[in-house]
């Protein structure tokens, strides 16, 4: 039996078991699901009190992967993350002291609230894998996701992050307000809701469905739909920065993902449609005059998908 037959109704089993401490909202955890099988990090974008941190935690318990929190603030140092050398005088030698970096999945709580010295600690960290303390390189451990958090509103004493590191997360998602009944379910919760959860799988496992999510079938057609798209957030009247090469890859390896957890061994221009914004939307830098009209990023994204023909496929795949 093909592992990714095995495992097809892990999505459906993770969306469950993480929505016993997460009430509502199925489309931001299928999106964090599809962010972190498909090997992506995570901007969660909203305001404070919305679950995000329950649903970080609920995510890594039901993964069955390492977790570690990190609060940044204005005083984080970047050894506070990823740690330091220090002298052992009983063996005279220096010891690498390791930071809360060496996870499986970090939440950086409120990421904007540290300085860019401290930010920039994670540049290689979600690029390469790895960290360099005082000359030497170590590896973290796989799957490595980095699941951050800021407040929009909130811009007092915080640093903006720059394009360099925004382009690093795969997605900017936005939870919201639950609505009436999940509210009314939130507030029937007593204990800690994060108890509830139960590890569906392991960290091997992940590993294993991000090998078999890479083998997902991508038409050449959709493979143009995707680079058409990134390619017109360049030349856009209304955007002054559009999106890099690493934009594309990121919507590509998503909209696999997608497909898994739709039970499909093909991606279809839908998914592209379906993941765009989030994917692309903090790639995009528009231009002052358009912000003054009262033009968004979301405006630009729709108005590019809907003036792009889309392609069609065959699904005998």
């Amino acid at each position: 039996m093909k592992f990714l037959d095995y495992c097809k109704n892990i999505p459906l089993e993770l969306v469950e078991n993480i929505k016993k401490a997460f009430i509502g909202k199925k489309t931001v955890i299928e999106k964090i699901i599809i962010a972190v099988l498909s090997g992506g990090h995570v901007l969660i974008e909203d305001v404070p009190g919305v679950g995000k941190t329950t649903l970080v935690q609920a995510v890594a318990k039901s993964l069955g992967c390492s977790f570690k929190r990190i609060q940044f603030t204005p005083d984080l140092l970047p050894s506070d993350i990823t740690g330091i050398t220090v002298y052992n005088n009983r063996t005279g030698e220096f010891e690498f002291k390791e930071g809360p970096i060496m996870a499986n999945i970090i939440l950086a709580d409120e990421i904007n609230r540290s300085s860019p010295k401290t930010q920039s600690s994670l540049l290689e960290a979600m690029q390469e894998g790895q960290i360099t303390v005082d000359g030497v390189t170590y590896d973290l451990p796989k799957p490595f996701v980095v699941l951050a958090t800021q407040n929009p509103i909130e811009y007092e004493g915080t640093f903006p992050l720059p394009e360099a590191q925004l382009d690093r997360f795969a997605m900017r998602i936005k939870i919201g307000y639950p609505d009436f009944n999940e509210e009314k379910s939130i507030l029937k919760l007593q204990g800690k809701p994060i108890d509830e959860i139960e590890s569906i799988i392991t960290d091997k496992d992940v590993l294993k469905i991000r090998e078999e999510i890479k083998k997902i079938y991508v038409e050449d057609s959709v493979k143009d739909y995707i680079i058409s798209i990134v390619q017109a957030t360049r030349k856009h009247q209304d955007v002054y920065l559009g999106c890099s090469p690493r934009g594309s890859l990121a919507l590509l390896n998503a909209c696999r993902g997608l497909a898994y957890i739709r039970d499909r061994n093909y991606v279809l221009p839908d998914d592209v449609k379906e993941l765009a914004d989030v994917i692309l939307n903090h790639r995009i830098i528009l231009k002052p005059e358009a912000k003054m009209k009262g033009r968004t990023v979301e405006d630009v994204i729709y108005s590019i998908i809907s003036s792009i023909r889309v392609p069609l496929v065959s699904r005998n795949v």
